[in-house]
């Protein structure tokens, strides 16, 4: 298998973004359609839409040298790791919703990886779980939830995103822990599946 989700499209325009989730858009808001580890992109946030960098800063030292290295960014959270001492205050206090158009996960043979990418079939723009904090490194930053994959991506990885129904939006939010933990559920209805000939690793566009 693959790592988790690192890649993901977001091409909605922030007003659209605005218009879906019933909130204001921050001025300024700038990040790239495709949106990478380390990367700006939008989190939709108490009353607010605004950019967060994805992934939490891990710090990291060298193992010859015992030096910090740059920060990793940990841009996926696992849902049976959530009440563990990294993710446990962020998931207790600073939920959020994240918008998605697809997200790609990495198919074939290593060196040779393709790009498929998965969406929901009637829903152009949809939410992903995500919490956030404020980080010394880069400001707010934020990461998916992930729960255990479905059938039909069964053969390309056993992780995905969690999905929120619109209904499930404020449960995710503002609900207890508890309430929010049972939303971390397996996606149990039909993906839309592109399998394209892109290469998984390619030059990002500028933005991105």
């Amino acid at each position: 298998m693959s790592v988790m989700c690192n890649l993901y499209r977001m091409s909605a325009a922030v007003d659209e973004i605005a218009h879906l989730f019933e909130r204001h858009a921050a001025a300024g808001a700038n990040f790239g359609s495709e949106v990478y580890p380390g990367y700006p992109g939008l989190v939709v946030e108490g009353d607010s839409i605004r950019t967060m960098s994805w992934g939490f800063p891990l710090s990291l030292k060298s193992k010859r040298t015992g030096k910090p290295l740059k920060p990793k960014p940990v841009n996926n959270t696992r849902e049976d790791k959530l009440h563990t001492a990294f993710w446990r205050d962020s998931f207790a206090k600073r939920r959020c919703l994240i918008p998605v158009t697809a997200w790609a996960e990495a198919e074939g043979e290593k060196g040779k990886m393709t790009r498929t990418w998965y969406s929901l079939p009637d829903q152009p723009v949809f939410a992903v779980a995500g919490i956030w904090r404020q980080s010394e490194e880069w400001g707010e930053v934020y990461s998916m939830v992930m729960v255990d994959g479905c059938e039909q991506m069964a053969d390309v990885h056993d992780r995905m995103p969690t999905i929120l129904r619109p209904e499930d939006w404020i449960q995710w939010t503002d609900g207890t822990p508890e309430e929010a933990f049972e939303l971390c559920q397996v996606w149990d209805a039909e993906l839309k599946v592109d399998r394209t000939p892109e290469p998984w690793f390619k030059a990002r566009k500028s933005g991105a």
